[in-house]
């Protein structure tokens, strides 16, 4: 069945076409013995013309139209009596409503109304009995005015859908164009940030510099641990100017002239406290050896841990509690945060939150980019929502 409904799709004309040759034979069959002498021709042309009406319906239907208000005139003119090919004129009304142009619809519903009555004018049902023409004409205008009506609202229900699509479309195009903007914005505050992380390494080397060549001559000792504190923060300076020139900043220069660190791993603890004196209850632990990483590494790992907290406070609904896991590894740090919030939908979460202006895993999985590694986030079975992340400790890329 599906791959005829396909074919009847694909070959509108073809199926038209099938529907003018039946209704071509019922014509024949049942109107051809009735007319004889003179009237056969303008019989036999009505009905060609009508039939031929059908099969093009829905390439021209207001050409369509046309042939068939002329075909009935005809009909009227020369005295041929209705038949089955004028059912043609039922399906070229439904057609133009449906699908014609606005001028169209309204001559076929104008044809609708006056068809009736100027049939039974010219052939009177009943001649003698002045009521049986008006009824039998209001009872053949109704199948003209059905028609009419079941083709406009075919085209009302397509516009309709039309708009619907149309709209869904745009919101998807503008959905697009948001997420793009959010991760614009989302990179240019990581190029600030990882800006301020590498000006303050380079600050500490200065720092460091300066108090080397101080003590040089007096304690060498003090000189070459000052050089390889900037030796090593000289390395970390370079990587995350890697990472910085991989951003694309939008050329905003810096509120002050002055750059302080960004949050480090050990700030976290600090967060943690601040969301449960907010009153969002959070279980924190710390697994592994605890280790240097790099500026970038923890500003990630502060950052995701941060919008984690804040979303769970915002859309986990009531009572709802979180647990951050710090882990670790001997090639990268691994962070889990979970709630178990049954309240306002996480979906909101995924967009950027209820407001819209967070995007929030857009972020992060920014930030997971920059220092090449991984995040996973989604539901968590049972109620809840669930971040995993994992930073590795040297840059992937």
């Amino acid at each position: 069945m599906q791959r005829l409904y396909d074919f009847i799709r694909r070959h509108p004309t073809s199926v038209d076409s099938f529907w003018a040759v039946m209704l071509l034979g019922m014509s024949v069959l049942m109107f051809g013995g009735t007319v004889s002498g003179t009237g056969e021709i303008p019989a036999a042309f009505c009905i060609l013309v009508l039939c031929l009406t059908v099969a093009l319906r829905r390439r021209v239907p207001e050409a369509m139209l046309i042939v068939t208000i002329l075909v009935g005139l005809l009909q009227l003119a020369l005295n041929v009596q209705p038949n089955p090919s004028d059912f043609a004129m039922l399906v070229i009304v439904y057609t133009v409503a449906a699908n014609g142009a606005r001028w169209a619809s309204r001559l076929a519903l104008g044809a609708s109304l006056t068809a009736a009555t100027l049939s039974q004018v010219r052939w009177a049902v009943e001649k003698n009995d002045p009521i049986a023409p008006v009824v039998f004409a209001v009872f053949l205008t109704v199948p003209f005015v059905l028609a009419w009506v079941l083709g406009d609202s075919m085209r009302t229900r397509r516009a309709y859908f039309a708009q619907l699509e149309e709209r869904a479309a745009r919101l998807e195009r503008e959905r697009e164009a948001q997420a793009k903007v959010a991760v614009a914005a989302e990179r240019a505050r990581i190029a600030r940030e990882l800006h301020d992380v590498v000006a303050h390494n380079v600050s500490v080397m200065v720092v460091q510099a300066d108090g080397a060549s101080y003590v040089m001559d007096a304690s060498p000792e003090q000189a070459k641990q000052a050089l390889e504190t900037i030796s090593t923060t000289g390395r970390q300076a370079l990587a995350e100017m890697r990472r910085l020139l991989g951003v694309l900043r939008t050329g905003e220069q810096p509120e002050s002239g002055e750059y302080v660190p960004q949050p480090d791993v050990q700030q976290i603890e600090d967060l943690v406290e601040q969301v449960r004196a907010a009153g969002l209850a959070v279980d924190f632990k710390v697994e592994g050896t605890a280790r240097p990483l790099p500026s970038g590494v923890e500003l990630t790992a502060y950052r995701i841990v941060q919008e984690a907290l804040t979303n769970t406070r915002k859309h986990g609904g009531p009572d709802v509690g979180a647990s951050v896991r710090l882990v670790y590894f001997d090639d990268g740090l691994g962070l889990l945060v979970e709630d178990d919030g049954r309240g306002a939908s996480h979906e909101l979460y995924q967009d950027g939150g209820a407001d819209g202006q967070g995007h929030g895993l857009i972020g992060m999985r920014e930030r997971v980019g920059m220092v090449g590694g991984t995040l996973d986030a989604g539901p968590r079975p049972g109620g809840g929502f669930r971040i995993s992340a994992l930073l590795p400790l040297k840059p992937t890329h």
